[in-house]
């Protein structure tokens, strides 16, 4: 198995969680630059280092962000998602204030809700027929 598809272990548990994450700017304003688009990059691997998290995957538009991340089973996704949001939102805001206030009057980044998508090697169907498939022997 290649990096990406290696299970990980915690404790009692083996697992292999990723998610595909969307974020939206609010109002759907095209307010990302190439610049914005490299910090975000930064501050997205630091906070899902911080929660034991990986960035597999990152990249975006002038409106929104893709990210696909690897999880590990105790964190709270909502919350997860919100701090991802709450800090890259203050930096961004802080760093290209000039650019960020020819959009937005009001101090926001991204819209209020978010995008998320479990993702897997298998698909739904492939899974319901190897479940199907189980016996006692």
């Amino acid at each position: 198995m290649d990096k990406k598809s290696t299970l990980k272990s915690l404790y009692h548990c083996v697992y292999k969680l990723s998610y595909h994450l969307v974020l939206v700017t609010k109002y759907r304003k095209k307010v990302i630059t190439t610049d914005i688009l490299a910090e975000l990059h930064k501050i997205f691997v630091n906070t899902c280092t911080l929660w034991g998290c990986e960035l597999i995957e990152f990249n975006g538009e002038s409106d929104h962000v893709h990210l696909l991340i690897e999880c590990h089973p105790n964190i709270k996704l909502s919350n997860f998602v919100n701090n991802l949001k709450t800090v890259s939102s203050r930096i961004i805001r802080k760093k290209f204030a000039s650019h960020i206030n020819k959009f937005y009057n009001k101090p926001v980044f991204w819209h209020r809700s978010y995008c998320i998508v479990s993702t897997g090697g298998a698909t739904l169907d492939i899974i319901k027929q190897y479940i199907k498939q189980q016996n006692i022997a």
